[in-house]
């Protein structure tokens, strides 16, 4: 008795056409609230969180001022490290329009709620050198014009010990040559950006401006550059976000296959009323990671 085996387009069932418009379906879904979310919260939601950290970093700062308690160094009066991400000054440039909160640290996350204050340089103000670094398009974009800066425009910032004006010396992009060495009991304040589109940055910009008067006392520092991590350095972006983004991709594909399922099971439109905007709150989960793995100045 001989046995037939089946042949291999048997064995393998073709998916039907139903199923394969189902598929082709839920995953044009997915990208369409990938792409709708990332666009959403770049020019609405990302701004409107930036307002929202600096309404409460200026609260915060203000209260520190009044109490004598803002940072005036590297390390707080018990001799720890600032905490990133804390108010630590206040940077004003009147030709742009721009009054905000200086935040410690300059990883991308930390840029998010405002610019930020490289660790490893002085507080605004003291003797050396102090770098601000801002964003250039999401979360307000609060350096996205500092390439209409002009030599001699005025740049004043408040700290602890007070506050201290600077002026506009130049621009530098990358190949110009540095500036020059600071004299003894100078300052000098670096403002760092990006050149470019502003949704697509392609270098960096820097401003420096030299410090008018005398210098604050200043404290040792107890930061270098050796103990800052890759993800503070300007254009670098958090590898540590790739697991949340990971995950947050990973919501935003259960989310549409449970609108593809409840589509079948419940009905189209009631499916879509109910699943739609659970589908773009995953898609903005997903849009905040990608903000923080994308470099720190975009």
């Amino acid at each position: 008795m001989t046995t037939t085996m089946p042949s291999l387009d048997a064995a393998i069932r073709p998916v039907p056409a139903s199923e394969r418009s189902r598929l082709v379906g839920t995953s044009l879904m997915i990208v369409a609230a990938l792409a709708l979310g990332v666009v959403a919260y770049a020019l609405v939601l990302s701004p409107l969180r930036y307002e929202r950290d600096q309404h409460v970093a200026g609260w915060a700062f203000r209260a520190q001022l009044a109490a004598g308690t803002a940072p005036v160094g590297q390390v707080t009066p018990a001799d720890h490290l600032i905490e990133p991400g804390a108010p630590v000054a206040t940077v004003s440039i009147p030709r742009l329009d721009l009054d905000d909160v200086v935040l410690e640290g300059t990883t991308s996350t930390i840029l998010q709620s405002g610019p930020g204050h490289r660790r490893d340089t002085v507080l605004p103000g003291q003797a050396g050198a102090v770098v601000l670094m801002g964003r250039h398009g999401a979360y307000g974009g609060v350096f996205g014009r500092i390439g209409e800066l002009r030599v001699g425009d005025v740049i004043t910032t408040v700290t602890g010990q007070g506050t201290a004006t600077y002026a506009v010396a130049g621009l530098r992009r990358a190949g110009d040559p540095l500036p020059d060495v600071l004299p003894a009991g100078g300052g000098r304040l670096t403002l760092v950006g990006a050149t470019g589109p502003r949704w697509a940055p392609t270098g960096v910009l820097r401003v420096d401006a030299t410090l008018v008067g005398e210098s604050f006392p200043t404290p040792r520092a107890v930061l270098s550059r050796t103990v800052l991590g890759d993800d503070e350095a300007a254009f670098a972006g958090d590898a540590g976000a790739w697991p949340l983004l990971v995950l947050a991709l990973a919501a935003l594909t259960a989310s549409a296959v449970l609108v593809t399922f409840l589509s079948r099971w419940w009905g189209r439109w009631q499916a879509w009323v109910v699943g739609v905007p659970l589908v773009l709150v995953c898609a903005t989960l997903v849009a905040q990671q990608v903000f923080v793995v994308l470099p720190n100045l975009v």
